[in-house]
């Protein structure tokens, strides 16, 4: 019988491109998963975006995603996962951009309870990772979260909320709202020294099983770190309570 993780990777009619060459290097496991998402001009987003990337919208609207979760079993290929390391709630603000047909995640920030994770994240895929002070519990249904960044010398960010599901699960559909803003096999980094040399690193993994959500916000200062406000109409909620991923190694694609 296949492995759990053989199963996931021989499953991939539902990506928008073949899986790369070589081999996966990383893998991990996504837990107790919020999206929040809010449309933006997309005037406001793309002076924040890599001239080489364009940014990718819905129905002539960018989208802003602010996503706590927790990550689960990271560890590199042949290696076991190590406790202290390998499970760590996480926090991005992200939004969405393509490179020659291949639409990807942009992540503005990532906070992480786990300054190892941090530091490996900055070097190898040169995301913009941030030491943070983090909280995740879940009762039942009910995830209780919070984040306040410590990092040194960044931009202030904070989030604490509870969130459930509310609905029974779906995947999304091709060319719904959810499939854009959630089937995504790849992202894009540009180091965090200010070298702007884009590079794209490769995921995989099955399709999202979402549901639609519910949440109390008791703080939200995660986009004055780029100088954008929010909109004031509620964000668009939904839930994921597992996703099985392998990563590959970043790939240069922009001088």
């Amino acid at each position: 019988m296949a492995s759990e993780l053989e199963q996931v990777l021989n499953r991939t009619e539902h990506r928008p491109y073949p899986l790369p060459e070589g081999s996966w290097v990383l893998r991990m496991r996504w837990r107790d998963l919020l999206f929040m998402h809010w449309p933006v001009p997309k005037e406001v987003l793309r002076p924040l975006i890599p001239p080489a990337l364009k940014l990718d919208t819905f129905d002539g609207s960018a989208w802003l995603g602010v996503v706590p979760f927790r990550m689960e079993s990271v560890r590199p290929r042949f290696l076991p996962a190590v406790p202290w390391l390998s499970s760590f709630p996480e926090l991005n603000l992200r939004t969405y951009v393509t490179h020659e047909s291949r639409p990807g995640l942009w992540f503005f920030s990532l906070d992480a309870h786990n300054p190892v994770a941090v530091r490996l994240a900055r070097a190898t895929f040169g995301l913009p990772y941030f030491d943070a002070r983090m909280f995740c519990e879940v009762r039942g249904e009910e995830v209780r979260y919070s984040s306040a960044r410590t990092h040194k010398d960044a931009p202030p960010a904070r989030f604490v909320a509870s969130y459930r599901p509310t609905g029974e699960r779906f995947d999304s559909r091709p060319g719904t709202l959810e499939s854009f803003l959630t089937e995504r096999y790849c992202l894009y980094s540009a180091g965090v020294n200010g070298e702007r040399r884009v590079r794209r690193g490769d995921v995989h993994h099955e399709l999202w099983p979402l549901q639609r959500a519910e949440a109390e916000v008791e703080e939200l200062e995660m986009t004055s770190q780029i100088g954008v406000t929010l909109p004031e109409a509620e964000p668009l909620l939904h839930y994921s309570r597992r996703l099985d991923v392998v990563a590959w190694p970043p790939k240069r694609i922009s001088a």
